[in-house]
């Protein structure tokens, strides 16, 4: 712009007096700046700077910048706080400006014009740009941490210069920088009086038509940069910190964000002191997708990394496999289940292509599992009218009929108040063939006549045998006790699905030729009330599988006819039964009368030494070879055998465990601080970091970030139990949680009994024995990572959809490319992932079942 005459006009108006006054000014505001330079505490390098003035700086645009550290400002003068742009050189912004500028503005207006048109080195321009590139981008709290330690190391080289915050941008104070600016601005002022009566010097200034030239071209540069810092505006939210000085209202922190949207690190920077020490307890790294999932404490990650117990090589060749994964869960095509038990399918209780090959069925192979070899990709269609379970309580006394749409055993049943068809419900007295006017009265009649049983003390894991639909074990939760029920899926259709949907554990099993999948002397009580099993025959073989998961010490219960009636068959049953019995050295408490139910119950107690095993006059049954391991129990075949009763003082089931609820805290005596728990610690402590791991986790980040209304949730299943922490954390909730140990993890099942909860032993290369939604929540702790090298992860995932009920919900714990291999299946079935989060390479997923199904079903089956 051609402003050459104005400034010579407006130059020779002043005469002499205006330049007399003007030096007598900067005269006045050099003394004030060596004044402040003596009184600051912070001294500076004398690195130059270019002043502009406030005029000039409205052009340019002021860009917030993310603040990486924040040093305290001591006890400076509040002259010395003063915000910064970052870059090193100094803008005086409208409200925020030093208290030396102002007077200048306010008292010489024609020497701040002056000062505006006097150009910005382009060098100076340059070295602006340069600082603003080197502010970092924050990208996650390492970053922070980097930055700030090259801040301490910057902070050397320029001599303790002095970060705070105000307002809307960070200020750089620099006192010597300051009056050497003053000094600068003095000289520039004798220039411009010499400029006015004609001299000129080297260092002068320069001439209308080069600045009128340079001017333009720096504002054409001011517009580029002013464009540039709006882009990266738009990509980059800024951070506000509060501000140090009195003058600044304070302003709430702000969440700083990557220019990656897909994967945000999000990181809150906390400017309130309350806020500052709640973020000082721990760092959360975590996506833009989730919420935040506090750090893991030590013990978890040794856990993680022993329970997952896998080798390198096993690692890669799992990574190795991963993009075939991606590309099943991408392309997969999902088909519905063409199969004849439809909605009710279980995969290894439905193989009629096994079932048909089998030599016989006397002793009821044909109820015991048979899975494929391959494990099922199709999926297991919804009934029609299916609604979201009744919850617990009510749930024990009626459900939804639609959601196990089978009436046949309300027919054959139904006068026993098993359960009956009341309008769109199933309803359930509460009756059984042994107790037809209720379960309660039952329960409290057995307490009554052995007053050692002490339900929910003494007595707390309990089994019921043939449970039908598992009322007796629903009512014993008012006892404060857990029963595993279990009955074969035979012609009582649907009995187990009947006692799951009313919230009550069970699972589908037979007494046939296998073990049951529990270990040894695990249970305080098992139960048969018409239980339909023939315990007498076959040298016993049944009743001395019973006696390898009894406790010693623990009672039996038989409520059958051949207790109560002794004519015909059932007087011969019972007098092999008694035989039998005295030859295993079961004690008969008594036999006890129901008058009400017009039924009587045996019961038996096992003996706690093996005195009278050796006193026999006749071994039979036998004693089992001492090379035979009573707790295996995966797909081990039945022996006509007694095992003998542990009997060292640190030998487990020697001892009762501790009563309830003491029993679930107290590390197990057989376990010493010489021995070394699954994560390689002394047991004891093993024991109580994996307590207090999973109490702080369900505690401070299950109960609130994962998006699950806990009422709702009633049957829960642990598929990678461990100790059983995890559930034992959930102990005052109105659940209750089935801990699966897995056949390739350490064997801790014994574990989880003896702290008075229960579980089960299984192979998740295979489908588990439950009918399909019959769980509301299930959970995976390094689960998918231990079964890579095994099997394929996508069958388990249908698996767990064919499992858990619709609006049921999953959380997965595993290793982060695990944890992506899971999402992308759960998503490719429509679950809803509210969660996924990954720290450390370890990650966690929550996410939830929804109804839909595919409209096609596989063809060939």
């Amino acid at each position: 712009m051609a402003t050459g005459k104005h400034r010579t006009t407006k130059r020779s108006s002043g005469g002499s007096y205006a330049s007399t006054v003007t030096t007598i000014v900067f005269v006045c505001i050099f003394l004030l700046g060596v004044w402040m330079l003596n009184s600051n505490s912070y001294a500076s390098s004398n690195k130059p700077t270019n002043r502009i003035s406030q005029n000039s700086s409205a052009r340019y645009s002021f860009r917030k910048v993310p603040i990486a550290f924040e040093d305290n400002p001591g006890d400076l003068p509040e002259d010395a706080i003063q915000p910064d742009d970052g870059s090193g050189t100094r803008f005086d912004h409208p409200g925020s400006g030093s208290n030396e500028t102002k007077p200048r503005v306010d008292k010489q207006p024609h020497v701040e014009k002056e000062v505006e048109e006097i150009q910005m080195p382009e060098e100076s321009r340059m070295t602006e740009n340069r600082n603003t590139e080197r502010i970092p981008k924050v990208d996650n709290t390492t970053g922070i941490e980097d930055h700030a330690r090259k801040g301490e190391h910057q902070e050397k080289k320029i001599n303790k210069q002095t970060h705070v915050t105000g307002g809307d941008k960070t200020s750089v104070v620099n006192n010597e920088e300051q009056s050497t600016s003053d000094e600068e601005q003095e000289k520039s002022e004798n220039d411009m009086k010499m400029d006015a009566t004609g001299g000129n010097d080297k260092g002068g200034m320069v001439s209308d038509d080069e600045h009128d030239t340079t001017e333009d071209e720096q504002e054409q540069s001011q517009k580029e940069e002013t464009s540039k810092d709006q882009t990266q505006q738009n990509e980059e939210k800024p951070v506000e910190s509060e501000s140090h000085s009195q003058k600044e209202t304070k302003q709430p922190a702000e969440e700083v964000k990557t220019e990656s949207e897909t994967n945000t690190t999000v990181i809150v920077i906390a400017s309130t002191k309350d806020s500052k020490e709640a973020a000082g307890g721990s760092t959360m790294m975590v996506d833009g997708s989730s919420s935040g999932i506090p750090m893991e404490s030590n013990e978890s990650k040794k856990e993680w990394k022993t329970q997952a117990g896998e080798s390198v090589n096993e690692k890669e060749r799992q990574q190795q496999d991963r993009s075939d994964v991606a590309e099943t869960t991408a392309y997969h095509k999902w088909e519905l289940c063409n199969v004849t038990s439809g909605a009710d399918y279980v995969p290894c209780l439905d193989n009629e292509n096994a079932i048909k090959k089998l030599a016989g069925r006397h002793h009821f192979e044909h109820r015991e599992r048979h899975c494929p070899e391959v494990g099922p990709t199709c999926l297991v269609p919804i009934p029609e009218g299916y609604k979201s379970p009744i919850p617990w309580p009510q749930s024990r006394d009626k459900i939804w009929f639609h959601n196990v749409p089978h009436k046949s055993l309300a027919n054959i049943k139904g006068h026993q108040n098993w359960v009956k068809v009341t309008g769109e419900f199933l309803t359930f007295p509460g009756g059984g063939t042994q107790f037809i006017h209720g379960a309660l009265h039952y329960i409290d009649m057995l307490q009554q006549a052995v007053p050692e049983i002490e339900w929910g003390k003494h007595t707390r894991v309990v089994l019921d045998v043939g449970c039908g639909v598992a009322s007796f074990g629903g009512y014993l939760f008012d006892k404060n006790t857990l029963t595993m029920s279990f009955a074969p899926n035979d012609e009582h259709e649907s009995q187990i699905q009947f006692a799951l949907e009313r919230g009550i554990p069970a699972i589908t099993a037979v007494m046939g030729t296998r073990r049951l999948p529990f270990p040894c002397n695990v249970y305080d009580l098992i139960h048969c009330a018409r239980c339909r099993v023939p315990w007498h025959k076959e040298g016993g073989m049944l009743l001395l599988e019973v006696n390898r998961l009894l406790r010693p010490g623990g009672y039996f219960v038989w409520s059958a006819t051949p207790v109560y009636r002794k004519y015909g068959e059932d007087s011969i049953i019972w007098n092999e039964m008694s035989a039998l019995t005295v030859a295993m050295c079961w004690e008969l408490v008594t036999v006890t009368k129901d008058e009400l139910n017009n039924v009587a119950a045996a019961i038996y107690r096992k003996p706690e030494s093996n005195e009278c095993y050796s006193g026999r006059k006749k071994q039979e049954p036998p004693m089992c070879k001492p090379d035979d391991d009573p707790n295996a129990a995966w797909y081990i075949p039945l022996q006509a055998c007694m095992h003998n009763n542990p009997i060292g003082d640190i030998e487990r089931g020697s001892r009762w465990p501790e009563e309830w609820p003491a029993r679930v805290q107290t590390p197990p005596y057989w376990l010493t601080k010489s021995q070394f728990g699954i994560y390689g610690n002394p047991f004891p402590d093993d024991f109580k970091a994996d307590y207090d791991h999973w109490k702080q986790v369900v505690s401070k980040s299950y109960m609130s970030d994962l998006g699950l209304n806990w009422t709702n949730v009633r049957n829960v299943m642990d598929m990678n139990a461990g100790y059983g922490g995890f559930a034992a954390a959930l102990k005052d909730l109105k659940l209750w949680v089935l801990n699966v140990v897995s056949t390739s993890s350490p064997d801790t099942l014994p574990i989880i009994f003896e702290r008075g909860l229960f579980g089960i032993y299984h192979d998740w290369c295979e489908s588990f024995s439950t009918y399909p939604r019959t769980y509301d929540l299930l959970h995976a702790d390094h689960l998918f990572f231990m079964l890579a090298k095994r099997c394929k992860i996508t069958p388990v995932v249908v698996e767990i959809d064919r499992i858990v009920r619709p609006g049921g919900k999953l959380i997965v714990r595993d290793d982060s490319s695990t944890i992506m291999e899971v999402e992308q299946l759960l998503k490719s079935l429509h679950w809803e992932v509210h969660l996924t989060s990954s720290m450390n390479q370890e990650g966690i997923l929550s996410a939830q079942k929804s109804t839909w199904r595919p409209d096609i079903y596989v063809t060939g089956s």
